[in-house]
């Protein structure tokens, strides 16, 4: 199925490399004459970075692999070893290996001109490689930044040109002439089989083309057998008859993915270690293509395209967009991530577009909750990933290379489905909001334990768990709800109000709150926290009422209508489960919410008056 979908995606995006041939970042030039003497090195970089390359079309790279790797060269173009000879350090070992890739390449390109092929270009190369031409290269005033980019591949240009020799008319007839009468291995009948994919009789592909972006080196996707495990063969067969795949078909769904995965493309997504890539059944959904990623990430040259895309959904589903034949094409998910020397599906998801748009907005809607007016009304999902993570002075929202692996996936899974927050996603974020019940920031004022991102994450947690297994419950809503009756959403309310009582009483910045010595133990054991709370709070609110009467009397009786909730006949929960924790904290930042924005209201109103004092005064 998904190698399905990425040969037809290949075959109707119309501008990926033809079979033969790849899109590659090619950094540096070798300028040459007819002669093969050399001119000068010309850079292709448009910026600082190695990636910030324009790709050349050139010959497919050969999938060199083992001991003797030195003997696949690709044509016309490499890196630094096989095409000048250049080791990657100056050991014995690495030296040796650069002679003989070298070596190998140089018979590549005599055995191509020894095949009948005449060509000014490939000729004026091989005058180049024959002589010491080569060593004048490391003279030129690129070579030092050339040689800083790890693996840098050049390629021959001939003086005059506006194309690649590898481009020339004449190399590229030779080049599709050799690939129709030499395939990449024996054409025995052995080698033949019906192809998994196309369902065709075709000539198998042994070893799949390498994937990059996803593992720190290009790997393939599927594993392979060198018959040394016979256990992961089939019938004594070996690498890729193990799941026969023409080569067609394994060059379009390799060139397919590289192109989703390669740097710049709008249709990927990294989180973690995790790359998802997405694409449409056909053109139409193009649009959904170029806007899903900022749907759950922040663009980095555009802080209001995340927000902005979320409102376009919206806006798109109301206006009937995804209705009728539109909405029945169908998008495709796939998560990938590293495994040792391949590659893995963490994912996928196939499904038509209107149900895709569903179950996003069904997300947003899910994770939307009170906020300060300075905050995003939108969270993408690395920052609720962030969340769960410890923060760093790098990564202030949190390290998110410290996730376990498998969460980004298994939430990504969730959307999409509509289905349950992973439990170890929300027991990171509930232990986070516990480890930093005390946390100061740098100028040591308190940060808040239970943020934005975190009460968004149990918003949706909480209400998705309910869905599935207590349908009789009433969803925690986006604000404070005084009717709610759950005692551990009311238990976070009053710990809220024990926390704002004290504050009151102090009338100062306080070196430490109840809320730094008692959170976590009021989240998850109540009954050993509260009653000691409950006697603390009677000073703090004999104190409040001498100061502040009206105020003090406010706070007595939110008290008094949360305790109605929490059923005082009853005891204290002993103890509080995962989700009652996520209650606890939902309740405590809705009640801490409400004071602020009330409080905000008060300053507003304040504002107002004396602003219309000063336009109208007394007399006037």
């Amino acid at each position: 199925m998904i190698l399905q979908e990425l040969v037809r995606y290949y075959d109707r995006a119309g501008d990926l490399a033809p079979e033969g041939w790849e899109w590659k970042r090619i950094p540096y030039l070798i300028e040459i004459r007819e002669d093969g003497s050399f001119i000068q090195l010309t850079s292709l970089r448009s910026g600082p970075k190695s990636t910030d390359v324009k790709p050349s079309l050139v010959p497919k790279s050969e999938n060199r692999q083992g001991t003797k790797a030195y003997e696949k060269p690709n044509l016309l173009w490499d890196h630094h070893g096989f095409v000048l000879a250049h080791p990657k350090s100056h050991d014995s070992k690495d030296v040796l290996a650069a002679q003989r890739q070298h070596e190998h390449f140089i018979r590549r390109v005599e055995a191509m001109i020894a095949s009948g092929t005449d060509d000014l270009g490939l000729q004026a190369v091989s005058r180049f490689l024959a002589s010491d031409a080569r060593t004048k290269v490391r003279e030129d005033p690129l070579w030092s930044e050339c040689v800083k980019v790890a693996g840098c591949n050049l390629t021959f240009r001939l003086a005059g040109d506006d194309v690649l020799v590898v481009q020339r008319d004449a190399v590229r007839a030779a080049i599709a002439c050799a690939s129709q009468k030499e395939p990449n291995f024996a054409p025995d009948a052995s080698s033949r089989a019906l192809c998994l994919v196309t369902g065709e009789l075709a000539t198998i592909q042994a070893l799949h083309f390498p994937i990059a972006g996803v593992c720190e080196k290009p790997s393939p996707m599927a594993a392979v057998n060198d018959g040394v495990s016979p256990a992961y063969s089939s019938f004594g067969k070996s690498q890729g008859f193990n799941f026969p795949v023409g080569e067609t078909a394994v060059f379009k769904y390799t060139t397919a993915l590289n192109r989703l995965l390669q740097p710049g493309s709008r249709q990927q997504l990294k989180i973690g270690d995790m790359a998802t890539i997405f694409w449409s059944q056909s053109i139409e959904g193009a649009d959904v293509e170029n806007s899903f990623a900022a749907l759950f990430d922040e663009v980095v040259d555009d802080p209001n395209a995340h927000t902005d895309k979320v409102r376009a959904l919206y806006s798109s589903i109301q206006s009937g967009r995804f209705d009728g034949a539109a909405g029945e094409d169908r998008f495709f998910v796939l998560g990938l991530a590293p495994n040792s020397a391949r590659v893995v599906v963490r994912f996928w998801h196939a499904k038509p577009l209107h149900d895709i748009a569903r179950q996003l907005k069904c997300w947003f809607d899910d994770i939307k909750i009170e906020h300060a007016s300075y905050e995003p009304e939108h969270l993408p999902v690395r920052r609720l990933l962030e969340s769960a993570c410890l923060p760093t002075k790098k990564r202030p929202y949190g390290d998110i290379e410290k996730l376990p692996p498998a969460i980004a996936g298994d939430l990504m899974r969730a959307i999409l489905n509509n289905g349950e927050i992973p439990a170890l996603l929300l027991n990171g974020v509930i232990q986070r909001c516990r480890a930093e019940q005390a946390r100061k920031d740098d100028k040591g004022k308190p940060v808040r334990n239970v943020s934005y991102a975190r009460a968004a994450l149990m918003r949706a947690a909480v209400n998705r768990y309910r869905r599935f297994h207590q349908p009789q419950l009433r969803n925690i809503s986006m604000s404070l709800d005084r009717d709610l009756a759950d005692p551990p959403y009311a238990l976070g309310r009053l710990f809220a109000v024990y926390e704002r009582t004290q504050e009151a009483a102090a009338d100062r910045d306080l070196n430490r709150t109840i809320r730094d010595a008692f959170f976590g133990a009021a989240m998850a054991t109540p009954a050993s926290v509260f009653p000691r709370l409950m006697r603390l709070n009677q000073i703090h609110l004999r104190d409040v009422k001498r100061s502040q009467p009206g105020y003090g009397v406010y706070l007595d009786k939110l008290i008094l209508a949360i305790n109605d909730k929490i059923n005082p006949s009853r005891n204290y929960p002993r103890v509080l489960a995962l989700q009652e924790q996520a209650q606890f904290a939902l309740g405590y930042y809705h009640q801490r919410q409400d004071f602020f924005t009330k409080a905000d209201a008060h300053k507003t109103a304040a504002v107002s008056a004396a602003e219309s004092t000063e336009t109208n005064p007394k007399g006037a």
